[in-house]
């Protein structure tokens, strides 16, 4: 058995399609095949149902990709700390959030620290973040809600309420507090499902008697605002994410379900270079001194 019969079968296993995986792996598809071929043969078990150039795992394939990806994964980290050893610290941190509205100001903080490190962000669905983590393909997430698993260190942040933001002319707008029941006739606009504070808000409005209707569904946090004060709907917003300067009021909601955990995550086998360790302390303090 060899690596690159593995890291095939992981890219295969993950596409499950041989055209698609030939061309991420830039290599040819009767090539791929083969070494597909090799390693059921050297293994005894078929790995695949096929389907013309689309592979399903079976059984057997599902088992064996657990372990195929922590052999990857146990190499890559090896490399990392021997880079690191040989004075190669990596240059960049790989990040993915769900939640973030406090991310710009905690890579400033960073960045006068350490302006030599630079950052890839992934703004991901809470399903995409999680498969991300657990293949050790990202440093640190920073997710809202947060997730337990044994392969990942969870480290809450901070408890941010959900405000309900409504343009300044709204019948609302003059309240500081109301209950939830008050907005089951309104028109939002929000992020689609799987992003957390879109499931929070519908499970706890669902809780109250009420689904809320949504005439704007996107995958951009940040233009809820601009929707809002264009009068196109009112939206639940996370409190870090509040903007004093725009044509927008936000309210309190009478009920202290409405609250998002921000969590700190990472994978405990990911080796961890000194300056993500110190990307690490530089978000909770962040959050520490929060208001």
């Amino acid at each position: 058995m060899e690596l690159l019969q593995l890291h095939y079968f992981v890219t295969v296993a993950r596409l499950e399609h041989v055209t698609e995986a030939a061309q991420s792996l830039h290599v040819t598809q009767s090539s791929l095949s083969r070494t597909i071929a090799r390693l059921e043969e050297d293994l005894g078990v078929p790995l695949f149902d096929r389907n013309g150039r689309r592979l399903k795992l079976n059984d057997y394939g599902s088992r064996f990709l657990l372990r195929a990806e922590r052999v990857l994964f146990e190499l890559a980290q090896g490399r990392q700390e021997l880079q690191y050893l040989a004075g190669q610290e990596p240059a960049t941190l790989e990040l993915a959030v769900t939640a973030a509205s406090a991310l710009p100001n905690i890579l400033r903080v960073f960045r006068s620290k350490r302006p030599d490190i630079h950052f890839h962000v992934q703004m991901l669905a809470t399903r995409e973040m999680t498969d991300c983590l657990l293949r050790g393909e990202v440093d640190f997430c920073l997710s809202s809600p947060s997730f337990e698993a044994e392969e990942i260190e969870t480290r809450i942040v901070y408890n941010d309420p959900l405000l309900v933001a409504v343009p300044k002319g709204h019948r609302l707008a003059d309240r500081s507090v109301i209950d939830l029941s008050e907005l089951k006739d309104e028109w939002f606009v929000g992020v689609k499902k799987g992003y957390g504070t879109r499931d929070l808000a519908d499970s706890v409005c669902s809780a109250e008697g009420f689904t809320p209707h949504y005439v704007y569904e996107g995958d951009e946090p940040s233009r809820l605002i601009q929707l809002v004060e264009a009068e196109i709907g009112i939206a639940f917003i996370p409190g870090t994410a509040k903007d004093s300067l725009g044509a927008v009021s936000y309210l309190q909601v009478n009920n202290d379900k409405l609250v998002r955990e921000i969590a700190l995550l990472w994978n405990k086998g990911r080796y961890l270079s000194p300056a993500a360790c110190e990307f690490r302390e530089v978000v909770i303090g962040y959050f520490a001194g929060y208001e």
